[in-house]
């Protein structure tokens, strides 16, 4: 029986099945944006056929589907989301307009308001007031709700958010709300913030709320869109979604969460590279995911994920747990275009996937960075994509030599222009993670996947005076192969603010174990997926005259030890010295939220089948590239290179769906599992603590796009 991950990117869809071996089988199909499930399908057909199955067949074969889908957080870019009304306690209507009352650039006078999902005209008031300790301050009048819904009803609203003052203190009014709206708009999609996010902090809550109702309707069109089609090919089993925290969940739960799935497909990457850290033993990892459209860039500390809680898509605040995922405008499809000045930018338009870039042979006009690959020699015309996509070579050049004739250069300066400053903005970006969670990056091995990333890596390591970089055998589809390495996972949250010292251990514990006893409810729903379950807690604290918290993991704490409040106070200065390199322990600390990761451990992925010893070397041809000039280069299949095998740079290595250039003093090692471990050179062989940056080894031609 077969496992499949899918990941729907900009570009392409990607497909990775397992068998029970460990044996992997990948496929790449062009994304259909107008319907994803479209491209799905047609994805597992040729997926079916590397196996010599027909995709019903495939699908007779398959236990599990694992799927991270772009469409929440298309839906969110695109502002293509439901028609939202808002029900919402009398007073409290302009809190997501009014915001946290900052500007993400305070100094900018002409910095216009941040865009809005419900325009105020549909933000209608309620009578009613719970306060912060739950008790009832004005009783809910339903004829001011019955009111609301009728001019929703009358506006035509799609879906409803209702967001009450202090619900997660008291949700009973907002679940009469949600009960008067099931009887008068039956069909209508509602979201209670109490249950969508039920803790403190009416911007945050209110705003996640209102996503939630944004993009549920979408999300749930396409779910049950891609239910039928696969029913109709006689598929019986399991469709689990990746969510935004890195966790699975099914439909109808992601459905009813739809917000936390807006960084759903990018997730599934980062749980692939957890994987890598456990099959490596490398624990720390910079990881970097360059696809057609974007490049997703991620840490990984001791082998997990950073986590946040303070993510705002599109302009849009999205409080639920995800993995601190950043994604910047840099990919194969990024647009390159000269600017008053003569200064060169790439991205982060992009050319998607229709039509793409000009070397797709789908009438592109415009050069992108895989059409300056193609110019610079990168890319075997003969074998484009596995030969699955037309390759117009001399497109790629036209689109290009209009660059170069803004410019007034030669036309292959123009295509090492725009691949240096794709690089610089994608090493900046890698940079500016790295130090905002106060890491260097020269601490870290760079893993690359996503198949636009091998051109590209070894020149963003060097400078970043990162000296190893590793390249999973399945690179190209990390994220649909990581996707099958991941648990089924649900999120709770406690509302609980208080002097730590002032709260009951018996309050803290009842409040995880009311947490625990839902989570496993749901767990158990999922039959035989799962082997185990375990169980995350964290608190979020901060010192009594902060306005923010942190989030202090309870990893090593017995919530039965007759000192608990003591040992999470530790904990929690420990966290905050870990953090900012200072805390005061004689101040008092409050403790705001209690969290809880319900995990569902499923079956392990069977490890990857190991491939045959080294023989001797021998590269498959010769490729003529440019790198500071032309050059005749070897290239090697990395499908046939054995375990031990040493590559030398500079060089290129091509599998089905991905290539991999080397610079001069780059050295590939294979592992085991048939993939490259690669030893950068110009760090390797220096003090990688060396504060100049060796750049790559291409003219720059402009500067990177702000």
């Amino acid at each position: 029986m077969y496992r499949i991950g899918i990941d729907i990117g900009g570009t392409f869809t990607d497909l990775a099945a397992v068998d029970e071996s460990g044996a992997v089988s990948i496929a790449k199909h062009p994304t259909t944006p107008a319907d994803q499930s479209i491209g799905l399908l047609e994805g597992l057909s040729v997926l079916a056929a590397e196996l010599e199955l027909s995709r019903g067949e495939l699908l007779a074969q398959t236990a599990l589907i694992i799927h991270g889908t772009t469409v929440a957080t298309n839906a969110l870019l695109e502002r293509k989301g439901a028609r939202v009304g808002m029900l919402v306690t009398d007073g409290f209507r302009d809190v997501i307009e009014q915001r946290e009352g900052l500007k993400p650039e305070r100094y900018n006078v002409r910095l216009p308001p941040a865009p809005v999902l419900v325009p105020r005209a549909l933000r209608l008031p309620v009578e009613e007031r719970i306060r912060f300790d739950g008790s009832v301050e004005t009783p809910l009048n339903e004829q001011s709700v019955r009111a609301g819904i009728d001019a929703l009803k009358h506006a035509g609203v799609q879906a409803v958010a209702v967001c009450c003052a202090h619900s997660y203190a008291n949700p009973a009014n907002e679940r009469r709300i949600g009960e008067l709206l099931a009887e008068e708009m039956p069909g209508v999609h509602t979201s209670l913030s109490c249950v969508v996010l039920p803790q403190i902090k009416e911007f945050e809550r209110f705003s996640t709320t209102v996503v939630n109702a944004f993009i549920a309707p979408v999300l749930s069109g396409y779910m049950k869109r891609l239910q039928d089609r696969l029913a109709q090919d006689g598929y019986e089993g399991e469709v689990l979604i990746m969510q935004s925290h890195g966790g699975l969940a099914t439909i109808e739960d992601s459905v009813k969460l739809g917000a936390g799935c807006v960084l759903s497909g990018p997730a599934g990457g980062i749980a692939g590279a957890c994987y890598a850290a456990d099959i490596t033993g490398v624990r720390d990892l910079i990881t970097f995911d360059m696809g057609g459209t974007s490049s997703d860039i991620a840490l990984i500390r001791d082998g997990e994920p950073c986590y946040s809680d303070d993510k705002t898509v599109a302009g849009t605040k999205v409080a639920l747990p995800s993995i601190d995922i950043h994604s910047i405008g840099a990919g194969g499809g990024s647009v390159a275009r000269v600017e008053i000045g003569g200064l060169l930018h790439v991205g982060p338009e992009s050319a998607g996937s229709d039509p793409g870039p000009a070397c797709y042979a789908r009438n592109g006009e415009r050069a992108t960075t895989t059409d300056a690959n193609v110019v610079l020699g990168y890319y075997d015309a003969a074998n484009f994509l596995d030969g699955k996509i037309s390759f117009d070579g001399a497109g790629a050049r036209h689109v290009t030599e209009g660059i170069a004739a803004e410019l007034d250069v030669e036309v292959i300066d123009a295509a090492a222009g725009i691949i240096r400053v794709i690089n610089t903005q994608m090493a900046e970006g890698i940079r500016l993670v790295a130090v905002r969670a106060g890491a260097d990056p020269r601490d870290f091995t760079l893993l690359s996947f996503g198949g636009a990333a091998g051109l590209h890596v070894t020149a963003i390591a060097r400078m970043l005076n990162i000296s190893r970089v590793i390249i999973p055998r399945s690179a190209s589809v990390l994220s649909a192969w990581g996707m099958l390495a991941t648990n089924l996972r649900y999120d709770y949250v406690r509302t609980a603010v208080n002097d730590v010292r002032s709260i009951d251990a018996d309050l803290v514990r009842t409040l995880f174990l009311e947490m625990e006893l839902e989570g496993r409810e749901r767990i158990a729903r999922s039959g035989n997926l799962i082997k185990r379950t375990d169980l995350v807690r964290s608190l979020d604290m901060r010192y009594g005259e902060q306005i923010f918290e942190i989030s202090v993991p309870l990893k090593d704490i017995d919530l039965d030890a007759g000192d608990l409040i003591e040992q999470v106070i530790a904990a929690f200065h420990a966290r905050h010295e870990e953090l900012y390199s200072y805390s005061i322990p004689e101040q008092e600390v409050v403790l705001v939220n209690l969290r809880l990761s319900v995990v569902g451990v499923m079956n392990a992925m069977p490890a990857e089948l190991p491939v045959t010893a080294a023989y001797e070397l021998q590269p498959k041809s010769q490729r003529r590239v440019y790198l500071d000039e032309w050059a005749d280069v070897p290239v090697y299949n990395l499908d046939v290179l054995g375990a031990g095998t040493r590559v030398s740079g500079p060089a290129v290595i091509e599998s089905r769906t991905t290539t991999i250039l080397l610079l001069a003093d780059d050295h590939a090692t294979v592992t085991g599992t048939g993939w490259l471990d690669i030893e950068v050179g110009q760090v390797a062989g220096s003090d990688a603590r060396d504060s100049s940056h060796s750049g790559a080894r291409l003219k720059v031609v402009g500067t990177a796009g702000g």
